[in-house]
């Protein structure tokens, strides 16, 4: 008797349960719904950064010579003139020496030319001597006085060599690393420089954008040109996490692609007067983005397709319009902010889009009740009413 009634249960529990089967294929499904509504956005895009000083030019030797005396430590700031470097004067010194002495002796060569080209002038014009000596005369003395010229131009060149063992600081700037000590041989060819000289008063600050972010800016505003003069000031995060004090501006770009990594290279300037940036230092650009009237919506309410975006438009019989739209080129990792496919008013779904269809009849209901409808199963389950959990 009691296996009886054991089994009656059983039937009666089993028809119960092809019941609510049933009813629940009826069901229409429940999703949660947001009206979209204009908002104010404050944005800002992070960029890894590259510092560099605003001219940073090689210090090389334009003589070959032991250097005789370090006139700068690194690290120091020096001004366009000062002297960095001293290579041996020694074999330069001599050479000019020598070329003034050859001066000299073509000066005199010169002299002697002249007089005797004067006295064959006077003779000739007595006619002692021929038309042909005269000329003799007159070819002697452009001679010499070739050879003086020559003279001259090896005491310039020589000179000049003797100034480049002093080497000098083209610019004002700041001194990096110095890789010649004292007694080390140096000459025009070698590959390391002797140093490098960082004009650091403004500094450039180079970082990449993507070739989508950049279409997107061009897109936006006709040309890039006229986009980056609408920019806005900029900041940069230093290494340790900080912003320095001064904001600066995009000044230049690129006009080529970088084929291996799809980017292309942009650069800021900022003011830099206390030296608080130094050329080949890392940081972070910071832009800020400012925009009024446009529609945010969180990224799981998309379904992305080939590059495009796409999202469900609850229409006025609770059926869903599969719509596509075009965002920001901000991604913030949470909301897109569109730019065309949704308007103020319109209702979308904004979980589980990835079981949607388009034409499909929902439930709309707020997030607040799909909230309210969790709890509410999760309560349903730890007491035991399986029968109600997640239904």
């Amino acid at each position: 008797m009691k296996s009886k009634v054991v089994l009656f249960a059983f039937c009666l529990a089993l028809l119960s349960s092809c019941g609510n089967k049933s009813k629940d294929a009826g069901k229409v499904p429940e999703y949660a719904v947001e009206e979209l509504h204009p908002i104010t956005a404050n944005l800002t895009t992070t960029y890894p950064a590259t510092i560099r000083g605003k001219q940073d030019v090689e210090i090389r030797p334009q003589v070959s010579g032991f250097i005789t005396k370090l006139c700068v430590d690194e690290g120091a700031t020096v001004r366009k003139g000062q002297t960095l470097f001293i290579i041996d004067p020694t074999q330069y010194q001599s050479a000019a020496n020598t070329a003034r002495a050859a001066i000299a002796t073509a000066k005199a060569a010169v002299s002697t030319q002249q007089m005797t080209f004067d006295n064959k002038k006077e003779l000739n014009k007595k006619q002692i001597i021929s038309d042909y000596d005269l000329s003799m005369a007159e070819n002697a003395l452009l001679q010499a006085k070739a050879q003086l010229a020559q003279a001259q131009a090896q005491l310039t060149a020589a000179e000049q060599n003797l100034s480049f063992t002093q080497v000098k600081s083209p610019s004002d700037g700041v001194i990096n690393n110095i890789p010649y000590r004292l007694g080390a041989l140096v000459s025009p060819s070698i590959q390391t420089p002797m140093t490098t000289v960082s004009e650091i008063d403004e500094v450039y600050v180079y970082f990449s954008m993507t070739e989508k972010e950049l279409l997107a800016m061009t897109k936006s505003s006709g040309s890039l040109k006229e986009e980056i003069s609408k920019m806005p000031a900029i900041k940069l995060q230093l290494i340790d996490g900080t912003e320095y004090e001064l904001e600066g501006k995009v000044d230049a770009v690129t006009g080529v692609i970088d084929q291996t990594t799809g980017s292309v290279s942009m650069r800021a300037i900022f003011s830099n007067k206390k030296h608080i940036l130094r050329s080949g230092g890392t940081a972070n650009i910071l832009i800020p983005y400012h925009l009024e009237n446009v529609i945010s919506i969180p990224q799981s309410a998309t379904v992305e397709i080939q590059d495009k975006k796409f999202v469900y438009i609850l229409q006025p019989d609770n059926t869903l319009k599969y719509t596509e739209i075009s965002i920001f080129n901000l991604d913030n990792g949470k909301d897109y902010l569109v730019t065309s496919g949704l308007s103020a008013g319109d209702k979308i779904v904004i979980e589980g889009v990835q079981n949607l269809k388009n034409g499909m009849k929902i439930t709309p209901i707020t997030p607040a009740q799909k909230e309210a409808n969790y709890q509410q199963a999760l309560k349903d389950q730890k007491e035991g009413n399986l029968a109600t959990a997640f239904n």
